[in-house]
């Protein structure tokens, strides 16, 4: 027996006698290495048989947790051994992995792993925290919350405070578009008011178009909302496949649309304004929605940003969605959604769930967006953004094996890295973990689990001799690697 089946069967042992309840966190990959001389990838193969088998589930930036009916699938009797056939108790956790969602899972397993403590985080999707003028905001929080009245804390709900609207309208017309600033909806992230847009479109059952390889939290979104996903290919450089989009609307019934037009997550992928012009084209044809993710339109290189698709919108149909997480604030919460012509939609779901974003939060970002220089730092960022880019490029090209394809992204903070066919981005995780390095794999952006040869890297932290020496160390790894050897 392996030394992770040895360690799996372990902890098996200690929920079958109960001494890891339900519900009870598993320790950490940290402490479980410590404890048993293991290395961080045999302890991972260990938790994710485990996994397998439906006796744990992993929650995101939380850890492992003994799963309801895992003391009852070990302690139930194997009937049906004798003639070969699979008792009740392994039908049912047969089922139950079976049911699961199919990414989410894996999700939870990589970020969570990504967040023991002094990881590089070339796998975050995170930005640093340095780079965003947190001192000066917090000026911006005091001085408005100071001001807070009674009543204007029910005002604003819940479209959101009146003055930040404003301010992100005139956003909209410094990128050469207008937008009433009386139809935006302030929203607790961008994330909300992509699942409020969803939610507002579709149904369970129904099937919605998304990128593949895409974010994955529309994946997890459609899990959570029980609809089907239907994979539109991203190329790295060009973005959208457009035919290939056409022709699924063709053949199925999408219900809606789910894409990041401009430097995609995980590829860095951009359309170019005539692609744009013809997705929103096409899809006015059909009558689909357009749920538009662009938190990274304002993270540029250049002298001039990206119109979104929402830009070449005249029925109505795109909701575009962004927010201050990725430039400003990213504790803060605060984004907005342009609905179209489904803003009473989304304006009752946003009723029936959340109600509104915070009051002195958006009070601050919009105290901050007139007074405290949001520009200059834009600016700022964008060229910290692109030197650090251009040191992860260089190292890539130092320190990878020949052959390796790189995405150059013109945005954003993310590059996609594809292997050969048969290289494994899982099991480069698991050792890069062992070493103190965090990636993220191909088959989290995939709701089939594909691009098993890829893994995205984040260049959003200040270049460092310590990410120069974790690049060595990711390269000298997959260089261990069939075809690279």
């Amino acid at each position: 027996m392996k030394r992770y089946e040895q360690l799996a069967e372990l902890l098996a042992a200690d929920i079958r006698t109960g001494r890891l309840a339900p519900g009870t966190r598993l320790p950490s990959i940290r402490t479980i290495t410590a404890q048993h001389g293991l290395s961080a990838s045999t302890a991972f193969k260990a938790y994710y048989q485990l996994e397998e088998k439906g006796l744990v589930r992993a929650q995101t930036r939380s850890g492992y947790y003994v799963t309801a009916l895992a003391a009852q699938q070990l302690a139930a009797p194997a009937r049906g051994a004798a003639d070969g056939k699979p008792g009740k108790a392994s039908a049912r956790a047969a089922a139950t992995v079976a049911q699961r969602p199919d990414v989410s899972e894996l999700v939870f397993s990589v970020l969570g792993a990504a967040q023991e403590p002094g990881m590089v985080p070339l796998g975050s999707a995170f930005a640093s925290p340095g780079l965003f003028p947190l001192q000066r905001l917090g000026k911006s929080l005091a001085r408005t919350s100071r001001f807070l009245q009674g009543p204007d804390t029910v005002a604003s709900l819940p479209r959101g405070d009146e003055a930040l609207r404003r301010q992100i309208a005139q956003r909209y017309l410094g990128m050469g578009m207008a937008q009433p600033a009386e139809e935006l909806i302030v929203t607790h992230g961008a994330l909300e008011a992509l699942n409020l847009c969803l939610a507002a479109v579709a149904q369970p059952g129904d099937l919605i178009a998304v990128e593949s390889p895409g974010f994955y939290a529309s994946l997890q979104a459609l899990e959570r909302l029980k609809m089907k996903a239907l994979e539109i290919p991203v190329h790295p450089q060009d973005g959208l496949d457009l035919a290939a989009l056409a022709d699924a609307l063709k053949r199925r019934p999408v219900k809606a649309c789910w894409f990041m037009t401009s430097f995609q997550n995980p590829t860095g992928a951009s359309l170019p304004l005539e692609k744009k012009k013809a997705l929103v084209a096409l899809l006015a044809s059909h009558d689909i929605p357009l749920i538009e993710d662009d938190v990274y339109a304002e993270l540029y290189f250049g002298s001039r940003g990206f119109l979104p698709a929402k830009a070449f919108d005249r029925k109505g149909l795109v909701m575009h969605c962004s927010s201050f997480s990725k430039t400003l604030a990213p504790g803060y919460r605060v984004g907005w959604v342009s609905p179209g012509r489904f803003g009473q939609q989304i304006e009752r779901l946003r009723l029936m769930t959340t109600l509104s974003a915070s009051l002195p939060a958006q009070l601050a970002v919009a105290d901050y967006l007139q007074y405290g220089g949001y520009d200059k730092h834009l600016r700022k960022l964008r060229h910290a953004m692109e030197s650090q880019l251009s040191s992860l490029l260089a190292a890539l090209a130092r320190h990878f094996p020949a052959g390796v394809r790189v995405s150059r992204p013109a945005g954003g903070y993310f590059v996609w890295v594809e292997f050969a066919e048969g290289f494994d981005a899982l099991a480069l995780h698991q050792a890069a973990l062992a070493q103190g390095i965090s990636v993220a794999p191909g088959p989290i952006f995939s709701a089939r689990r594909n691009f098993r040869h890829c893994l995205r890297l984040n260049y959003g932290y200040p270049w460092s001799d310590g990410y120069e020496a974790a690049m060595q160390t990711l390269g000298g790894l997959a260089r261990r690697q069939s075809p690279y050897r």
